[in-house]
C-alpha cells in the first residue's frame, strides 16, 4: 500500500486549520465574513480578535496533524534498522604504474611518519607524512639493467632497516633509509628470499621460500644457518610419513609469518599442510591440517594463538595459545570470497581482508566478525593487513590499492 501524499483529500481537511494558526490574515478574514454575514458587529470583533473557540479548534487540529504525520507522509526522524557502516579506512592513491603488486610496508620506529612501501617492478615508495602521500624512491644500488626486482619484504629496528627481493637481492640501511647499501649474497642460497626481520643492532633474520633460515649479527656480512636442512629434505625423510601430502615434497612456502617472540608458521604451496619452527629447533616441524579445505594462510594472534584461513572464505582460531593442531571455525560474512590475511590491532580488535573488497572486523578477539560494507565498492582483492601500531594500519590490494586506517 502506497504512502499518502500531501495532495490526498484527507490532508486537505487538516491543512486550513494549520494555515489559520500561522496568522494567514486574508484567508481567515474571507472565511469569517462568509460565516457571520448576518451580524456585522460580531464579524468585526472576530476579524480583529480570534475567539477562544477558534484558538482551541486550531490547537486541536494542529495536534491531530502531528499525530497523523507518519500516515500523511511528513518527514520524521527515523531510527536505522541496520548497524552503521564501520568505514574506518580511506584509500590512498599512489604514483605507480598499472599492474604493480604491492607486497610490504614498514615505518621507521624512531620517526613514525617516515615509511616505505614495496612492490613488483622494482617499486619503492616513500612517505614522510605517516602514509598520507607517497613518492617514488630510487635506490642506485638496486638498479640493474638485467633485472626487474620484486621487493618482497622490509623491516626496521631503530634506524636500521633491511629489504629482500627476487631475484636474490639484500639491501641494508643504518640511517633510516636515507641511503641503502647492497649486501652480496651467495649464489648457492636455497630458494628465494621472502621474509626479513630486523632483530637488533646489526642483526637480522632472513627466510627463503624453501625453509632456509639465516641470522646475522654483523650487518649481513656473515650469515649463520638456523636450521640444518631445507623443508624438502626434512619432509622427504621417514619422519614425514605421517604428514598427508608431504611425500616427495618439492614445493615451497606460499606464506610465512613470524611471531614477536621468534616463532614461525608457514603454509605449503599446495595448502595441504603447514609447518612451524621455534628458535633452537634443528628442523621445521610439519603438521597435518585440521580442516578438509586447503589452507590459504596462517599467522599469529595478538594473544599468542594462531589463526588459519582456508579456501572458500573459512576462518579458524586455535584453541588456546602457542603451537597446536586444534582449531575451531568462526562464522564470518565472507560472501563466498576467500579471506587472504588477518592483522591484529590489539588483543581484542583485528581486521581480515579478502577477495572482492572483503573487509571484516572483530572487537572480541575473533569470536565474531562484522563486515565493513564501505569496502564493497573497492574493485580489488585485499591480501595483506598490517598494523604498525594501534593508531597506524594499512591494507594492501592488487592494482595498486592501499587503504589507510583512520581509527
Amino acid at each position: 500500500m502506497g504512502a499518502l501524499r500531501l495532495t490526498d483529500p484527507m490532508t486537505l481537511l487538516i491543512r486550513p486549520s494549520l494555515l489559520a494558526s500561522r496568522s494567514n490574515r486574508p484567508t481567515q478574514a474571507r472565511f469569517l465574513t462568509r460565516a457571520s454575514s448576518s451580524s456585522p458587529s460580531s464579524s468585526s470583533r472576530e476579524s480583529t480578535q480570534p475567539s477562544r473557540r477558534r484558538f482551541v479548534a486550531d490547537a486541536s487540529a494542529a495536534a491531530i496533524s502531528l499525530s497523523l504525520a507518519p500516515l500523511l507522509g511528513f518527514e520524521c526522524p527515523a531510527r536505522s534498522e541496520e548497524p552503521p557502516l564501520l568505514a574506518e579506512w580511506e584509500r590512498v592513491y599512489l604514483p605507480i604504474d598499472p599492474g604493480v603488486v604491492l607486497l610490504d610496508i614498514a615505518f621507521v620506529p624512531d620517526d613514525p611518519s617516515h615509511g616505505f612501501l614495496l612492490g613488483t617492478r622494482q617499486t619503492i615508495l616513500e612517505t614522510k607524512d605517516g602514509g598520507n602521500t607517497w613518492a617514488p624512491r630510487s635506490i642506485p644500488s638496486a638498479e640493474d639493467e638485467d633485472f626487474n626486482y620484486r621487493f618482497n619484504c622490509i623491516s626496521f629496528k631503530g634506524k636500521e632497516g633491511w629489504i629482500v627481493g627476487k631475484p636474490a637481492i639484500l639491501l641494508h640501511t643504518s640511517d633510516a633509509g636515507e641511503s641503502w647499501e647492497r649486501i652480496p649474497l651467495s649464489a648457492q642460497l636455497p630458494g628465494d628470499m621472502v621474509y626479513v626481520k630486523a632483530t637488533g643492532e646489526k642483526s637480522a633474520e632472513m627466510v627463503t621460500d624453501q625453509g632456509a633460515i639465516y641470522v646475522t649479527s654483523n650487518r649481513g656480512y656473515n650469515w649463520k644457518a638456523a636450521v640444518q636442512e631445507t623443508v624438502s629434505a626434512t619432509l622427504n625423510r621417514t619422519v614425514s610419513s605421517g604428514i598427508s601430502g608431504a611425500s616427495y615434497y618439492t614445493g615451497t612456502f606460499s606464506t610465512v609469518n613470524r611471531s614477536p617472540d621468534g616463532n614461525y608458521v608457514a603454509v605449503s604451496s599446495r595448502g595441504n599442510f603447514y609447518l612451524t619452527w621455534e628458535p633452537g629447533q634443528p628442523y621445521w616441524q610439519p603438521h597435518n591440517r585440521a580442516v578438509a579445505r586447503r589452507i590459504q594462510n596462517m599467522g599469529w594472534r595478538a594473544d599468542g594463538g594462531l589463526w588459519l584461513l582456508v579456501r572458500g572464505g573459512g576462518l579458524y582460531l586455535s584453541r588456546g595459545t602457542g603451537l597446536t593442531e586444534e582449531f575451531e571455525e568462526v562464522p564470518v560474512q565472507s560472501r563466498g570470497f576467500g579471506i587472504l590475511d588477518v592483522g591484529y590491532r590489539s588483543k581484542d580488535e583485528a581486521w581480515a581482508a579478502g577477495g572482492s573488497g572483503i573487509l571484516l572486523r572483530t572487537t572480541n578477539g575473533g569470536k565474531s566478525w562484522s563486515r565493513d560494507k564501505a569496502a564493497d565498492n573497492i574493485a580489488a582483492n585485499l591480501y595483506s593487513v598490517k598494523f604498525i601500531d594501534d593508531k597506524k594500519g594499512f591494507v594492501l590490494g592488487n592494482d595498486g590499492v592501499l587503504l589507510r586506517y583512520l581509527g
